[in-house]
């Protein structure tokens, strides 16, 4: 409670009782924007719409050129304005029309496997007999040089699974609620190595080359997950980049019995990638759409999504989910008739899955820049990883008031992450107030990566992501062939949107905008003693 004693400190009273700012929106609008989320929703029908009937969307890809279509029509359909694709270049489109991998010898047996993206296609089916030459490291070709000459190559140590002691759909309780919150310190490292990173790029090229040199048909790795679960990721899409041999992906439980197999006897298999290369149009395109505010001069705040996805599955919770709850709040406020003070804009990104570059593209055109590492292998690294100064702000920098990134599945929200921003967190727990009754009540100062508002708030702004109940997507459905519609929770997207939908227009209402964080600068070394050991790059 509130002890108000001196007339002095009346100023203080929305400070002191409720949070930095007093509520911007009356409840009366926050029960019309649930009415309509809840009893007239769409976002269920849109989740069945892009994940059914568009499926997987890899960037540049005829499925996601499809999906930046459809998208910017329901925008327009719904009554939004500036609706538009904002491009950026990218490299080339891929996608797979059919694909099949089976065991010939010492039996027929279809096997589990997915084209690993952007490798070329076989050209029909080849057959050949498998040898299996594990590669750690690239000093490890060296023993199979004359060995694989027309030969089916499995690449994967074959690792021996593992007990899962992990249930493999949760949502959170209190407790682990409770547990997100902390707040890591920063740490910086000058000779922080990335050679992890690296090695996965430099040795996927390596073995490719000496493979192909070799005279290796085809190269075969083992899923890093076991259930006959199968991802395909890959990441050389630019033009001129491109490895020579095709390549699949095996289910682990089909690659060890291959291995297995191979030690005792000749082991012979059937494989046909039937894929391919669009390279028609090498920009790929983010998707805008706005509400527009009443004051041009109080800037904008944001919702976003990724709207690409890997093709294992259809794409359905990573993350066509959030894509869809920032389409349905899109919808659910211009279906209300809002008239909001800032601009309400709504991205849905792409090129999320090859190193959030969507969204960079569109921080570099609108809102700062930052210089490439002096450390030339550092520039080589992907531009989300950099971590060069001086940040310089472009005219738009102080036009963002506030981004909200929600990216983590279907699953219900719970709260928000500050992002380290101290000064948002009691701003944010007055808007999230009216849905503590639905769970979404937690307001955290800890930092979450790997999506698009990471760079955002990198570089001072006020972004956050959404807290969300993990269901089933890190241990499955995360990038796999089980990202589809099944694995989505209907109920937790209403939700969501509802809340996304309440959130924005607060933010959009608000008298002053969200706190900021600081503009970064150059930190000096955390840990001034430190010694670095390769030993544990």
């Amino acid at each position: 409670m509130c002890d108000i004693r001196k007339a002095g400190l009346l100023a203080g009273i929305a400070l002191l009782c409720f949070g930095a700012h007093a509520e911007p929106v009356d409840a009366n609008t926050i029960n019309r924007i649930a009415d309509e989320g809840y009893n007239r929703g769409q976002v269920v029908n849109l989740a069945a719409y892009l994940s059914d009937r568009i499926g997987g969307r890899m960037t540049n890809s005829p499925s996601m050129r499809q999906a930046e279509k459809w998208t910017q029509q329901m925008f327009t359909s719904w009554g939004l304005k500036n609706v538009h694709a904002e491009g950026y270049d990218f490299g080339r489109g891929w996608w797979i029309e059919s694909s099949s991998v089976r065991m010939v010898a010492p039996r027929p047996l279809a096997l589990t496997a997915i084209p690993v993206a952007w490798t070329p296609a076989t050209r029909g089916t080849v057959s050949a007999t498998i040898v299996v030459a594990p590669v750690r490291n690239v000093r490890d070709l060296a023993q199979y040089k004359g060995k694989v000459k027309g030969r089916i190559v499995l690449v994967s140590y074959p690792e021996v699974p593992k007990d899962d002691t992990s249930a493999t759909f949760k949502r959170y309780d209190e407790a682990e609620l409770g547990k997100l919150s902390t707040y890591d310190q920063p740490h910086y490292d000058p000779d922080q190595s990335f050679d992890l990173y690296k090695k996965y790029f430099e040795q996927a090229r390596e073995i490719d080359r000496f493979m192909a040199a070799e005279g290796a048909v085809a190269l075969v790795k083992m899923s890093y997950r076991n259930g006959g679960l199968v991802q395909g990721e890959g990441y050389f899409h630019r033009k001129g980049d491109t490895v020579s041999l095709p390549e699949v992906e095996m289910a682990a439980e089909d690659y060890r019995r291959l291995a297995r197999l191979a030690k005792v006897g000749e082991v012979k298999l059937e494989l046909n990638s039937n894929v391919h290369f669009d390279d028609r149009d090498t920009n790929a395109y983010n998707i805008l759409a706005e509400i527009p505010g009443s004051d041009p001069q109080a800037g904008y705040v944001m919702a976003g999504a990724h709207l690409d996805s890997w093709v294992a599955g259809d794409g359905a919770a990573d993350n066509g989910a959030g894509s869809v709850v920032v389409m349905e709040a899109a919808r659910i406020l211009s279906q209300l008739g809002v008239k909001p003070k800032r601009t309400i804009r709504f991205a849905l990104w792409s090129g999320e899955e090859q190193g959030l570059l969507g969204s960079l593209a569109y921080i570099k055109n609108h809102i700062a820049t930052r210089p490439r590492p002096s450390n030339p292998e550092h520039a080589k690294l992907p531009e989300f990883m950099w971590e060069t100064y001086p940040v310089t702000p472009l005219p738009g920098y102080d036009e963002m008031a506030a981004y909200f990134n929600l990216d983590n599945g279907s699953g219900k929200i719970r709260g928000i992450y500050a992002e380290g921003n101290f000064a948002a967190i009691p701003v944010l727990k007055n808007w999230l107030a009216p849905f503590d009754s639905l769970g979404a009540n937690k307001v955290v100062a800890k930092k979450t990566g790997g999506t698009d508002h990471q760079i955002m708030a990198g570089m001072g702004l006020p972004a956050f992501q959404f807290i969300q109940d993990p269901l089933d997507y890190g241990s499955r459905v995360h990038h796999s062939n089980l990202d589809t519609f099944d694995h989505l929770r209907t109920e937790d997207l209403r939700q969501a949107a509802v809340i996304m939908a309440t959130v924005l227009l607060q933010a959009a209402e608000s008298d002053t905008p969200m706190p900021r964080n600081v503009l970064p600068k150059q930190p000096t070394p955390t840990d001034p003693f430190h010694y670095r050991d390769p030993a544990k790059e």
